[in-house]
């Protein structure tokens, strides 16, 4: 039931929990600045989190970083087999690399065996946060590609394995503003949870005096893609961040758009996230690319050497720099979100090692002009 009671709209002094033995350090994972899990502006060592003042003002926007040297626009793939040979890993982005919407892009089955019978790991690292490991495995398996649950990172399960490595509370709940997946890979880690699409048909009957109660053991807020984000979720969280002293706000990626079909782009995470920003007058902590922490997260589970990994993406903004902050090889595919005016305008300082067609390049024969 809603109750009423004061609402304080102050900011409160909040501080991060001591380490314990068995987290990961954060400074270890990219993460080191000033405190972090209070969910006020992260100064990290990869520029991914910092704000200057006059951005804060204008609100919520994506964070990366301008000091970067424009270079000049990267060059096409044309060794591949000097690129497969120099890295043991290749980590791919799923949407408008394997996938748009639920269409296979073609040459990807090929691709991808070509790639194992050279004795390759690969990584499917995706924003995407709707699913869980085990459901995108499914979606893999209808697809008709093989790919085991461990081979699968979601920002969902990011979400649930960053509150794993600093001990989050079992004690303490964590709101969801996402969709199943973020739910699921909780459920999985063994934390309290709630929200997600069960609020999502619940409604704020607006009257005079209503005062909007809150579950004050929510420990952090969790925003991710939502395709039943309401009001009643905005207020909600917004109420968890700003009341609950030491209330984590964690963002699962800051997309802006996605795609949900092949035929358009949609309106993406970084939406919803935004909304959140906006109300609280917060930067969220991202756990998804391009922050570091899927890719220490990834180096650590598989021992690899960060020298030796290749990431493969369609996003500039996102999968690019994700491997860039990771020190790693990168190739852009044109199959997605970004074109090759995109790519050369001097607008883009963000340019990867590499830029092909799509995956299917990486298959020993003659790639087709762009």
């Amino acid at each position: 039931m809603l109750g009423c009671r004061a609402v304080s709209h102050s900011l409160l002094a909040l501080r991060a929990p001591p380490k314990t033995s068995g987290s990961i350090d954060p400074a270890a994972i990219g993460l080191k600045g000033t405190d972090f899990l209070s969910g006020a502006l992260v100064k990290s060592s990869c520029s991914l989190f910092s704000v200057s003042a006059g951005r804060r003002k204008r609100g919520c926007k994506r964070m990366a970083s301008n000091s970067s040297v424009i270079r000049a626009s990267a060059p096409k793939l044309e060794n591949v087999d000097e690129l497969i040979d120099s890295v043991e890993t290749f980590l791919f982005d799923c949407d408008g690399v394997i996938w748009k919407g639920d269409k296979l892009i073609d040459g990807v089955p090929e691709t991808l065996d070509m790639l194992r019978s050279k004795g390759k790991r690969l990584v499917f690292v995706t924003n995407n946060s709707t699913k869980s490991r085990k459901q995108y495995g499914k979606k893999f398996e209808t697809l008709g590609l093989s790919v085991g649950e461990e081979e699968i990172f979601a920002s969902s399960f990011a979400a649930a394995a960053y509150l794993k490595s600093i001990n989050f509370p079992k004690d303490k709940k964590v709101y969801v503003i996402g969709e199943d997946g973020i739910l699921k890979e909780l459920e999985l880690a063994g934390f309290q949870y709630f929200g997600g699409p069960a609020d999502g048909e619940k409604k704020i009957e607006l009257k005079p005096g209503l005062l909007m109660e809150h579950d004050e053991n929510v420990g952090a807020v969790v925003v991710g893609f939502d395709r039943y984000f309401n009001y009643y979720k905005v207020q909600y969280g917004t109420l968890c961040i700003r009341e609950n002293p030491g209330c984590l706000f964690i963002a699962t990626n800051r997309d802006a758009v996605t795609h949900l079909t092949d035929a358009q782009e949609w309106a993406g995470g970084g939406s919803m996230v935004g909304a959140l920003c906006g109300s609280t007058q917060r930067e969220p902590l991202v756990v998804g690319k391009p922050s570091t922490f899927m890719m220490d997260y990834l180096a650590n589970e598989f021992g690899i050497s960060k020298s030796q990994i290749c990431m493969v993406g369609d996003r500039l903004d996102t999968d690019i720099l994700f491997g860039q902050n990771g020190g790693c090889k990168t190739l852009l595919v044109l199959s997605g979100v970004t074109t090759l005016d995109m790519l050369q305008s001097p607008k883009n300082s963000i340019q990867p090692d590499f830029y092909t067609n799509q995956i299917s390049d990486l298959l020993p024969i003659k790639a087709a002009a762009v």
